[in-house]
């Protein structure tokens, strides 16, 4: 659903609120035009004589229920548009997030996260402000001017209205000239904003090689001359605004006088009473502020409709990979894996990343990839999940074509440890339990003990409730690591467990005894292991050897060693040039 049809459907679904709160607002104008009325009245009272602490009290007991309603009525409208706008942010935020959920990696790959953020979180709040302050300013301003005027026409001079109104005509013709000029130079300093983020982050997370190589003045550089640039966007925005507070009170000074002057010449000869002028000067003064409202509320719809086209394009994203019309739906999955002749190519690339690979991995068989840095291993374990799309008719689960299976099914049966064993902003317990939330303890633990990271929990000072902060950074490589794979052994409805070179940084030590781990598991799980040691790949059932893309050799650990080629190659470096016999 588009943007456009969410606050369709949005206010359509709420109109008896809206309705209300503009009635509400409305309402509150026509009171607050009486309180000139009142003032005039009482000023010519006074200018009788006579008057008694009675009439001033009735005055006083009038002026106070009439401010007792404005109150009441536009409180009441503005709490209920303020609410009504805020809800509208918090579905439509919950909508964008929802959406991205089903965008498929490469999206983000194409995207900056910041600046996607950074341009969803500033338009969904133009579109509410439209909603809500837009609405608030619209409904005040159109009751507020028609009241004022009918107030001023009706009980005081009708020519000393016009003749008024023509310099206070020229403010929402201003506001609109200026505002779309402010409008551009503010998303510039928004702009500046977030470049300096992303480059702030950028160092922040590239702490330590800047350290290392003493890097930090030429940090503070690049900082200050984005900072430098938000300065000078925000001084034109200063400037502009500058020249747009003078003009206002100049057209209003300007109007005011020819009140002034008109209206005491009206007072002098008797047209009007002294009270009538003096209310008449206060009316004036009312009517600025919807003539105002009307210019500002201009640009904040077109601000909502630059930022509806923005959340339309955001929201017209399709993903990659997506669901088929009539996936192959079963109760039972065993988890045999089936390559056939895969050659696969990434969009923009020249040429392709795997070159007519087969493979078959029976069930509860492991199955070893090895290859040097960008021969396709991290690619091929992307498949099989469906990150990428293979080519039809090349990567089979359970004798089903993955690209007719649902995602969700596809998904849930597999247990992935990426490359960086990615970690999440909270506990390490919940890191561990991240899919299956509703699990117990004690599986927790059991996880965490079969990873060997149970004892590095034992020794933190909330146990499994630590929290290890953005990316696990509380953490070594290898914690993360075996976090990460916990994360993997928990996920007990998985059929496939699948290693991305995540052993790499953990101690040969605690290797092997993972290894056994993963051992154990062998039988029930079918197990893909991707590793550039060749220690993790000793006890598979089958390995295939990558380079640039193309299996140039495959067999079993000890088969492997003692056949001239790449993986024999890699042994004797990795042990140091130990007989491949041995």
């Amino acid at each position: 659903m588009s943007p456009t049809q969410l606050i369709r459907a949005f206010i359509l679904e709420r109109k008896w609120g809206y309705l209300a709160a503009v009635l509400a607002i409305g309402m509150a104008q026509f009171f607050q035009v009486r309180i000139p009325h009142i003032l005039g009245k009482f000023i010519n009272r006074l200018k009788l004589g006579g008057s008694t602490e009675h009439i001033i009290l009735g005055f006083a007991l009038e002026l106070a229920v009439v401010a007792a309603g404005y109150v009441i009525f536009f409180g009441f409208g503005q709490t209920q548009v303020g609410r009504l706008g805020r809800t509208w942010e918090y579905e439509m935020r919950q909508h964008l997030f929802s959406h991205w959920e089903t965008l498929s990696s490469r999206y983000f790959q194409q995207h900056s996260v910041g600046d996607l953020l950074n341009h969803s979180l500033n338009d969904v709040t133009a579109v509410r402000q439209a909603l809500s302050m837009g609405l608030n300013q619209i409904s005040q301003a159109v009751f507020l001017f028609i009241a004022t005027l009918y107030m001023t026409i009706r009980t005081i001079d009708l020519k000393l209205t016009l003749f008024s109104l023509v310099p206070l005509l020229l403010i929402p013709v201003v506001i609109a000239i200026i505002r779309p000029q402010v409008r551009l130079r503010s998303r510039l300093v928004q702009e500046g904003l977030s470049d300096m983020s992303e480059l702030a982050e950028e160092s922040f997370q590239a702490i330590r090689l800047i350290k290392a190589a003493s890097n930090e003045p030429i940090e503070v550089a690049r900082f200050a001359d984005k900072t430098q640039t938000i300065v000078d966007r925000q001084m034109n925005l200063v400037r502009l605004n500058t020249l747009f507070q003078a003009l206002v009170p100049l057209l209003s000074g300007i109007g005011f006088t020819v009140g002034l002057v008109y209206g005491g010449w009206l007072v002098i000869h008797g047209q009007i009473s002294l009270g009538s002028f003096v209310a008449f000067t206060v009316y004036l003064s009312m009517l600025v502020q919807p003539l105002m409202q009307f210019g500002i509320v201009i640009n904040l719809f077109q601000n909502a409709s630059a930022s509806i086209v923005r959340l339309q394009v955001l929201l017209a994203e399709e993903p990659d990979i997506r669901d088929p019309a009539e996936p192959v739906v079963r109760d039972v999955w065993r988890g045999a894996l089936k390559i056939q002749r895969l050659t696969f190519q990434y969009p923009n690339s020249e040429h392709p990343t795997l070159q007519n690979v087969s493979v078959d991995v029976p069930e509860g068989r492991t199955l070893g990839i090895v290859g040097r840095t960008g021969a396709g291993k991290t690619t091929l374990l992307n498949l099989i999940l469906r990150d990428y799309d293979p080519p039809a008719g090349t990567v089979f689960f359970d004798g089903v074509d993955i690209r007719d299976m649902r995602l969700q099914d596809l998904r849930e049966l597999i247990a992935y440890v990426p490359q960086d064993g990615f970690l999440f902003s909270t506990t390490i317990g919940h890191n561990i339990a991240f899919s299956r939330p509703q699990v117990v303890p004690e599986d927790v633990e059991e996880a965490a003990r079969q990873s060997r990271i149970w004892e590095t929990i034992e020794g933190m000072p909330d146990g499994i409730d630590t929290e290890i902060g953005e990316r696990g950074i509380m953490l070594s490589g290898g914690q993360r690591q075996r976090t990460a794979i916990a994360r993997a052994l928990i996920k007990s409805e998985a059929k496939i467990l699948m290693l991305d070179d995540s052993l790499s940084a953990v101690d040969t030590r605690t290797e092997s005894e993972i290894l056994r781990v993963l051992r154990q598991v062998r039988g029930k799980k079918t197990c893909i292991i991707a590793a550039h040691r060749l220690s993790a790949l000793r006890d598979a059932d089958w390995i295939i050897v990558l380079d640039k893309g193309r299996i140039v050799q495959s067999g079993i650990h000890e088969d492997l060693v003692r056949q001239p080629g790449l993986y024999r190659e890699l042994y004797q470096i990795q042990t140091g040039g130990e007989p491949a016999h041995a």
